[in-house]
């Protein structure tokens, strides 16, 4: 069984936890792993998002699998993107899923939620930045319709950063 709840800033840490592990096993080879463990600890701990819920237009996810927690996701609404010309747009922030439970169409399942969702607050599409060397996840992201808008370095430290498409779905 598939439960998608929304998350709150008490969940801060569970986000926090997850997010490390997916961030290690999505981009873990992706810098130094000194950039890497630097990344992961300014970003992925309870006190920044925590402070991510303040910005009323995030809204983070919890999705759960057979009552285990296998992923999140965070969109911001209304975000606009200078690749992009469309106005009333989201940013898909954060789309991850553990390894354990890829392979089950959840992330097919949690990406048509955060559409829906999107759309219910009357949005025109939905873009985020996937890093090039990622080629499972490019591969997910043109199934599910997207097209490459544009490019975006990624900063994972003050010396490193990754290229990463910028890619939207209109709708």
């Amino acid at each position: 069984m598939i439960k998608i709840i929304k998350a709150t800033s008490e969940d801060s840490e569970i986000i926090a936890t997850l997010g490390q592990q997916t961030f290690r096993e999505s981009h873990g080879n992706s810098a130094p792993k000194e950039d890497i463990d630097r990344f992961i600890l300014n970003t992925y701990n309870k006190d920044t998002i925590f402070k991510e819920f303040e910005n009323k237009k995030a809204l983070y996810h919890l999705l759960y699998y057979d009552n285990q927690l296998a992923g999140f996701s965070k969109i911001q609404l209304e975000t606009p993107n200078d690749n992009i010309t469309d106005k009333n747009i989201t940013k898909l922030d954060r789309i991850y899923l553990l390894e354990a439970f890829q392979g089950k169409q959840l992330g097919v399942t949690l990406l048509d939620f955060n559409i829906a969702l999107s759309k219910q607050h009357n949005q025109k599409g939905l873009w985020l930045v996937v890093w090039v060397e990622n080629k499972k996840a490019i591969q997910f992201y043109n199934k599910m319709g997207f097209k490459i808008a544009g490019a975006y370095n990624f900063n994972i430290s003050k010396t490193h950063s990754n290229p990463n498409h910028v890619m939207f779905l209109e709708y």
